[in-house]
């Protein structure tokens, strides 16, 4: 399922308008990125939890040329799904 897909059920299952639909879910996914960007978890019952984990400073190669690298720290995006989700999936 795609963006356009996504709108498209929300928009049946509510009855909004398409354009509604679009406009609301920008609005939850852009509130999901704010809230990950000034590093706080998301926890929505029954689905999961979006959450910044920190990925580890490590040292890489150069696949052409052998050297070595220094990759930094990163934050980075997580999703633990809940248990009912996992269920439903199963």
């Amino acid at each position: 399922m795609n963006k356009s897909e996504l709108i498209d059920a929300v928009s049946e299952a509510t009855g909004l308008k398409k354009a509604e639909a679009a406009t609301s879910i920008d609005a939850v996914f852009g509130a999901l990125v704010e809230a990950l960007a000034r590093g706080e978890e998301i926890r929505l019952a029954g689905f999961g939890t979006f959450l910044v984990g920190v990925r580890k400073a490590t040292e890489g190669r150069n696949p052409q040329t052998g050297e070595k690298i220094s990759i930094a720290e990163a934050r980075v995006p997580k999703f633990r799904a809940a248990k009912a989700l996992k269920d439903a999936v199963a």
